[in-house]
């Protein structure tokens, strides 16, 4: 590993983050009768609150940014270093709130994902299977590479990452994006009864295509520098 103490200084941050987020959300279920966000009316929530929700969800991803941009060198490791925090963060997060709240239960558990643009539904091991990849990826660009230069996937790889996660969205997002209006009452209203593992898995193999690129060329590598020896 190239820097390993600016990449584990990130995930302490990202760790500690999601101790901060898993408290917050632990209150929140608490004060609202119900630690199990799967349930009619689970995001029928005073105005105030709901845009608190957002703003709140928003003010996740700037930090999680402002620490990348901080420690990464260029703009690819700055880029890589919010993948393993993400990653991190959302692992920990249920890690977390399960110790708190005794919740999820299990990893098919459902949960309100995110909120911004739409409501996102998923079980809980689908957002981690993702976390996993963007931990994944994150430390391959900031920690291997060639010299100073970083390892960097080929554009073909992040065109079919890029399909993946418009996939994979879409799958998150499918029971908002398909209701009859976007307005609050309706979205508020949905209790999606299925998820397309199906669709999913196929996002997921090609989200995955930047990191079995960059596992193929280390390798590759590898094998070239012990044939040179």
């Amino acid at each position: 590993m190239r820097d390993p103490g600016r990449w584990i200084t990130v995930l302490i941050y990202a760790i500690a983050m999601a101790l901060v987020e898993a408290a917050v959300v632990a209150y929140l279920r608490t004060l609202i009768g119900s630690t199990d966000p799967y349930r009619a009316g689970a995001l029928t929530l005073p105005a105030w609150m709901m845009r608190t929700e957002i703003a709140r969800e928003a003010a996740t991803l700037v930090m999680l940014g402002t620490v990348a941009w901080l420690a990464g060198r260029n703009w690819r490791t700055k880029l890589g270093y919010f993948l393993a925090a993400f990653g991190v963060w959302d692992i920990f997060y249920y890690l977390f709130l399960a110790t708190i709240s005794g919740w999820p239960r299990s990893l098919l558990a459902w949960d309100v994902l995110f909120l911004i643009p739409l409501p996102w539904w998923g079980p809980v091991l689908a957002p981690l299977s993702i976390a996993v990849l963007m931990l994944v990826l994150g430390t391959q660009i900031t920690q291997f590479g060639k010299g100073e230069r970083s390892s960097w996937p080929s554009v073909l790889s992040w065109s079919l990452c890029c399909v993946g996660t418009s996939i994979a969205l879409y799958v998150f997002m499918a029971d908002a994006i398909h209701a009859p209006k976007w307005d609050a009452e309706t979205l508020n209203s949905i209790l999606p009864f299925g998820f397309d593992w199906l669709l999913f898995v196929v996002a997921l193999a090609l989200m995955a295509a930047p990191v079995i690129e960059l596992v193929w060329w280390c390798q590759t590598d590898a094998r070239g520098s012990h044939e040179a020896d």
